[in-house]
Parts: structure tokens; C-alpha cells; sequence
């Protein structure tokens, strides 16, 4: 078949569109595979994206390695003796200090995996289920029972949602900065390395973004002399807005959690209390992206998590 070309241009154009929206012009597969008893793997069009790794020899669940479509891997590697602050920050993880007095966050107390199961293993998205029990770590006892459905899109949009059930006690999630939907950057992405941070409101740097409420904050920079970056996004509908932990060290979290400790005190506490059997839902998502945040289809990737 043979193109004019005002049309040939047009379909460039129109590919170019698909292609800076995270779409593409053929049918995205994205697929989960069970590696081992242990592990979940995920790709997209069968190249890497992510593992989840939820052995009953960690102490918690976590993603990791985290891959972008170029290739580049985002996340700090555990093994990393130059950059070996914070153990406890690995891949992407969700945990945090004081449930019940407990220091999740600092790996004080287990989170155990107890069940997995894939929702969709195969297509346009994938799924899958995950229990966690959030244990306290003398009496071994559930604090708080974390169930997550965990949605991968083929442009790299994780979307962890998740609900806390206070199964078999009253649970107190206090007011405190550790925390809570988690990912630590690749050393060279470190602000103080060069990377870079912006908000949706156009706010910059992690001492402007940090312990404020957006819609996404985005952390970019140069690994392996490519660009690339991580989008963290809090869903409109949570019980209220959460608050960025974002440092210049390249710790990247969100949290509902810490009203007096992210304003450094101008605002009171205001700890979350599940009464027994009562339960607690939040949603936020992660866009990994190649090059930097103006041109990495973010506000797509948005509409795409918030249904905005």
C-alpha cells in the first residue's frame, strides 16, 4: 500500500501521540509468571518489569528489581554497599512505624505474606492478590491484616491497593513521618546527585514537596547516562490527602499518617483507629517512566490511576 505524504505524516504523528501517553500502536501484554514458591514476576511485551518477592525469610514484601521499558533499573540494589543507609528501604515496599505501637517501618515487627493469588495473569493488565499479616514481634500476633490488589498497565502503572482490617483487635495507625507506600531511587537519581523532583502543581525540589499534599509528585534522573523517574500518586478518593516523604537522599514515599509530624507540629495528630472488624481502604500508584517528568506522559498515567 502506498502513502501520500500529508497521510504517512499523520500516522507518524499519531504514533508519536500513543507512544508519549504510554500507549503503543500494537496490543500490550502484560504477564505475571509464579517464579518460584516465593516470587512473582512481571513483564511487559516480555521484557522485565518487576518482581515481588514475599519469601517467609524476609521481613516484609517488597518489589524489586523495578525495570523501565528502556531498561533502566530504578531501584537502589540491596547489595550496594556504597549507598547502604536505611536497610529497610527495598525496592518498592509498604509498611510503617507505630501500628499498635509496632515499628513496621523500621522492620521492628513481620509483615508475612500468608497468601498469593493471580487475579489475571496475562493481558492488556495484570493482577494479582496479596494477604499480609502485620505482626507484633514477641507475641507473633496479627496487629492488622493488610489484603492488596496489585494491578500492573503497560506503560508501567502500578496500582497497590489496599485495605487494613482490624481483624481480631482495635488498631491505632499514630501520627509519625515513617511511612507508609514506599521506593527508594538508584543512587545516581538522589537529588543531591543531580536528580530532580516535581509536584503536579509545578512545585519543585524535595524541600518544596516535602510533607505536603499533591495529586503525584515525580523523582527523575541520570542512571547509567539515561534518564529516567518514578511517579508516586494519591487517589482523590483516600479518607484524606497524604503527605510526600521525599528526600534528597532518594527515599520516595507517601502517607495519610502524619499530620503533626509533616508540619513539623502546626498541625495537631490525628491517629486512624480501627475498631475490631472495621476496616481502612487506600489506593496509590507508581509510573515508572523513561526521560524526565515534561515529557514522560504523567498527567496521562494520572487519568489512567484516579479515573480523573
Amino acid at each position: 500500500m502506498t502513502y501520500t505524504p500529508v497521510f504517512r505524516g499523520l500516522l507518524i504523528a499519531f504514533a508519536t501521540l500513543l507512544l508519549v501517553r504510554g500507549e503503543s500502536l500494537a496490543a500490550d501484554t502484560v504477564q505475571i509468571h509464579q517464579t518460584d514458591s516465593a516470587a512473582l514476576t512481571i513483564t511487559v511485551n516480555d521484557q522485565p518489569f518487576t518482581t515481588f518477592n514475599y519469601g517467609s525469610q524476609l521481613p516484609k514484601p517488597y518489589f524489586l528489581p523495578v525495570t523501565t521499558a528502556a531498561g533502566v533499573v530504578l531501584n537502589r540494589a540491596l547489595e550496594d554497599a556504597s549507598d547502604a543507609d536505611h536497610p529497610h528501604h527495598k525496592g518498592i515496599w509498604n509498611a510503617i512505624d507505630e501500628v499498635n505501637g509496632v515499628k513496621f517501618w523500621a522492620e521492628k515487627g513481620v509483615i508475612r505474606n500468608t497468601a498469593v493469588e493471580i487475579l489475571t495473569a496475562s493481558g492488556p493488565k495484570a493482577s494479582f492478590r496479596a494477604t499480609n499479616e502485620w505482626r507484633h514481634p514477641e507475641s507473633g500476633r496479627p496487629e492488622v491484616v493488610e489484603t492488596v490488589t496489585v494491578t500492573i498497565h503497560p506503560n508501567r502503572l502500578l496500582v497497590y491497593d489496599m485495605t487494613f482490617s482490624a481483624s481480631t483487635n482495635d488498631v491505632v495507625f499514630e501520627d509519625t513521618k515513617e511511612g507508609l507506600f514506599g521506593f527508594r531511587v538508584a543512587p545516581s537519581m538522589k537529588e543531591k546527585n543531580g536528580g530532580r523532583v516535581v509536584a503536579s502543581d509545578g512545585s519543585k525540589t524535595t524541600a518544596q514537596c516535602w510533607g505536603k499534599s499533591f495529586s503525584w509528585v515525580d523523582y527523575s534522573g541520570e542512571v547509567g547516562g539515561k534518564t529516567a523517574g518514578v511517579t508516586i500518586m494519591d487517589h482523590p478518593e483516600n479518607f484524606r490527602p497524604s503527605r510526600y516523604h521525599v528526600r534528597d537522599y532518594g527515599l520516595f514515599s507517601i502517607s495519610p499518617f502524619g499530620e503533626k509530624a509533616y508540619t513539623n507540629g502546626a498541625q495537631n495528630a490525628k491517629p486512624v483507629e480501627l475498631k475490631t472488624g472495621a476496616t481502612l481502604r487506600l489506593r496509590y500508584g507508581m509510573y515508572f517512566h523513561d526521560g524526565d517528568a515534561a515529557g514522560a506522559g504523567i498527567e496521562s498515567a494520572w487519568q489512567l490511576f484516579s479515573g480523573k
